[in-house]
């Protein structure tokens, strides 16, 4: 058991390695999203983000493009259908990032719905998403 905990502990560590140290001079944006599902940062302003992991932005307004892979579970389609896979672009418009502030982007789907919602650090709803289209994955 004990190496269990250990393991956890170090595959967490290892997994936070990857990112950089947020710049105090900027707005962090975390994605979250239910394990089985992946959100990936598209784009800040129109303009490519180069890492999918998070968001990183001046202080101010930003529009915000995220990409939403998530399944449609059976029983949100029909007797005896088969999941489905749904790809979706999500945008989010805040005018009030600050600069040192952690943000949270969570994501998750009712049926074949997707909804993204924004939330600051003391973790009050700021920005909700506006699905900008869907597809088949």
């Amino acid at each position: 058991m004990r190496e269990i905990l250990l393991l956890g502990a170090l595959l967490t560590l290892i997994g936070c390695m990857g990112l950089p140290k947020p710049d105090p001079n900027q707005a962090w944006v975390d994605l979250q999203v239910p394990e089985e599902n992946a959100l990936r940062a598209q784009q800040v302003d129109a303009q490519a983000w180069d890492d999918h992991r998070y968001f990183e932005v001046q202080p101010g307004s930003h529009e915000l493009t995220v990409r939403y892979l998530f399944t449609v579970a059976p029983g949100n389609i029909g007797p005896e259908a088969a999941p489905l896979s749904r790809d979706c672009q999500l945008n989010i418009k805040y005018a009030n990032f600050n600069a040192g502030e952690r943000y949270q982007l969570e994501a998750g789907s009712l049926g074949f719905t997707p909804w993204a919602k924004l939330y600051d650090q003391q973790r009050r709803l700021v920005g909700r998403a506006q699905p900008a289209g869907c597809q088949r994955a």
